[in-house]
């Protein structure tokens, strides 16, 4: 049999061993190896275009093939293992036990016990009445728990897309003097968002979101906590005249530039609730078994700071409250969405944005715990489900809305088995929608703030930024724009600014690949790259280079030169020898595409090679590029020895072509 051309770990402990010439006799360094049969490199099967259409469009939208399930299958089975993807709802529930139902009704009212202060506070945070946090508890879980298919994800507002919704809309319309528009620009935009996020379940097209890397979502993540954080400082300090700018310099000029506004009552107050909330969080995350201590610390504080306030009302007045929160259902919306108007675009271009960030961190949490549990969540199907929920909460007077890692980790360390636990949870806020809306009117904003800056604080992962530090620069420097741009231009331009960065990391790699100069293990017939492996050393007369990457538009002038220039550097490494460059070999292993530049820059390759007295040879082109070599006709210029399967085929008879 032949050589194996991959490149694999060879043992690279072995002392440096200077160049040995090659003999007739297949002589590599010091040892003796068995002649070898020389392989003929294969065309691939052939295919009509059709197939090969089908066949790379099933690769890019069905990698995962969701069909292979129907295979075989009755009709009847077909249709109902149909029903069970469109409703995942059905798959658990003619198993459900009353030993899960006890599980999930601690755990749904365990989370609701977080979900209540915490929708009030984030809808603060999107600069909407409180209300509105409250129905986005209500009606997007229950649609969840009918489409989703992760068992642990904790449905709710959640503080990124809430300050991004809030900082986009209010850019352009007051939340205070235009409140009736700003509202309906957050319902329109929640509908785009839900239809964003559906269309890219539905068309598979989920891909587009990996655009953020977790670069960029760590420094983005890291700049908003800070900046949210900072905005929370007008509740805690009790400032009434407080910017609306999202920046972090208006933001500190507004708390120092207003201070005869600070109010000592308020802080005291504030602070006190701030360090139980933190100190609640930390036995929590020291003590996992806990975990029902931070879970529980909000809706304590909401309750505790309540009563302060209305019993101290003479000795705390001018602390800052709620005030009347109206009870009942949520009313519908879908007849004041926003479809016509000036303010269409930043309606749509909020719920992109929104959309994505929501769509991320939700896929990243559900995923996160089926790993713990090892269940799979279907990315397509979560994100159809989430757009879905958006676009009926968005009818229902509820705004963007995702899965929340700290309810999701509340859910998780309380026993969820299902998804039942998010109807439980809507169940309870159902309740005190109904019931327990007055006993809010004496709730002071302090405690909102306090509960906000607890949230938000666990978004910033310096262990995350340090491992980007030491792994990848160019990552890091990406982390570093996205956390700067959104303390110092805006929550929006720092996104795309790290975006950016992103995406230009992915244009360096693909402009400029990287080459290696290959050289052969003693006593084997692995080559690998000389400045990784001290032991592999050059074949005299070849200079062997490995391209890592597909040779596109983009690149072949790239790989053109540098081929050159490592053909002038063995030249001259060579002459002080007084040896000569005699073949050049390209082992294609990793080029997995080419296109027409790329043919091109091979064929003017071997012509620049060939008048310079130089053999081009090329090694183990994959499939697809032998195909295109094959119909671009280039193939006819290489002879029977300028196409070989490996590395070691190609010296050894090349090698052996010289000697006869």
């Amino acid at each position: 049999m032949g050589v194996d051309s991959k490149r694999v770990e060879a043992d690279s402990s072995a002392v440096s061993t200077p160049e040995t010439p090659f003999n007739l006799t297949l002589s590599i360094g010091p040892v003796l190896l068995q002649p070898l049969e020389i392989h003929r490199v294969c065309l691939p099967p052939q295919k009509t275009t059709f197939q090969k259409l089908k066949h790379r469009l099933s690769e890019i939208f069905f990698p995962d093939d969701p069909f292979h399930r129907f295979k075989n299958q009755t009709f009847l089975r077909k249709v109902v293992l149909g029903l069970h993807c469109l409703f995942p709802i059905l798959q658990w529930v003619p198993s459900y036990s009353l030993s899960t139902f006890r599980s999930d009704l601690v755990s749904g009212l365990t989370i609701a016990s977080l979900a209540i202060p915490q929708g009030i506070s984030y809808a603060k945070l999107a600069n909407l009445p409180p209300i509105i946090g409250l129905y986005s508890s209500f009606v997007p879980p229950l649609i969840y728990s009918l489409l989703g298919s992760s068992k642990h994800l904790g449905v709710g507002p959640v503080s990124i897309a809430s300050l991004v919704m809030g900082t986009m809309l209010s850019e352009t319309v007051s939340s205070t003097h235009e409140s009736d528009l700003y509202l309906r620009l957050a319902f329109t935009a929640t509908f785009f968002a839900g239809l964003f996020q559906a269309s890219l379940g539905l068309f598979r097209l989920g891909f587009i979101i990996d655009f953020l890397s977790k670069a960029t979502l760590v420094g983005f993540m890291a700049g908003a906590a800070v900046i949210v954080s900072l905005q929370q400082l007008k509740g805690l300090l009790g400032i009434v005249h407080f910017t609306k700018k999202m920046q972090i310099i208006p933001v500190m000029s507004s708390v120092f530039g207003h201070t005869k506004e600070w109010s000592w009552k308020t802080i005291v107050l504030g602070f006190g609730f701030l360090i139980f909330l933190l100190t609640a969080r930390l036995t929590s995350l020291k003590r996992p078994k806990l975990f029902w201590i931070s879970a529980a610390a909000p809706l304590t504080s909401v309750i505790l700071s309540t009563l302060l306030v209305y019993l101290l009302k003479s000795e705390l007045h001018g602390v800052s409250v709620i005030g009347e929160l109206p009870d009942g259902l949520n009313p519908p919306s879908a007849n004041i969405l926003y479809f016509h108007g000036p303010h269409l675009g930043l309606a749509i271009k909020a719920g992109i944005v929104t959309g994505i960030l929501s769509l991320t961190e939700g896929i990243a949490v559900g995923r996160t715990f089926a790993s713990l549990q090892n269940y799979q969540v279907d990315g397509n199907k979560e994100m159809m489900a989430i757009g879905l929920m958006n676009m009926v909460g968005s009818c229902s007077s509820c705004y963007v809305t995702t899965g929340s890692f700290s309810r999701s980790a509340v859910n998780y360390n309380a026993g969820a088995k299902t998804a039942f636990s998010n109807i439980v949870m809507a169940g309870a806020v159902l309740v005190t929608l109904l019931f327990l809306m007055p006993l809010f009117y004496h709730t002071p904003n302090l405690v909102l703030a306090a509960i906000i800056i607890t949230a938000v604080i666990g978004l910033i992962d310096y262990n995350a930024a340090f491992l980007l530090w030491k792994l990848d620069k160019l990552e890091f420097l990406a982390c570093l724009c996205s956390f700067f741009g959104v303390l110092f231009i805006s929550v929006p331009m720092g996104l795309a600014i790290s975006v950016g960065v992103s995406v230009f990391k992915i244009l360096l790699h693909v402009t400029r690949p990287n080459t290696v100069v290959l050289g052969n293990i003693p006593g084997t017939q692995i080559y690998q790259n000389v400045s990784r492996y001290e032991n592999a050393s050059r074949v005299p007369c070849f200079l062997i280079l490995g391209i890592e990457s597909p040779i596109y538009f983009a690149n072949s002038t790239y790989l053109q030169e540098r081929i050159l220039r490592w053909v002038w550097e063995e030249e001259e490494r060579l002459k002080e020898k007084e040896e000569n460059l005699k073949c050049v070999v390209l082992d294609m292993t990793a080029v997995t595409a080419i296109d027409s530049s790329g043919i091109d820059a091979i064929y003017e390759l071997r012509k620049t090679l060939l008048n310079r007295s130089v053999q081009l040879v090329l090694v183990n082109p994959v499939g697809s590029v032998m195909e295109k070599l094959h119909h671009s006709k280039i193939l006819d210029l290489f002879g029977t020895n300028q196409l070989y399967l490996t590395v070691g085929e190609a010296v050894t008879d090349i090698s052996s072509s010289w000697k006869a």
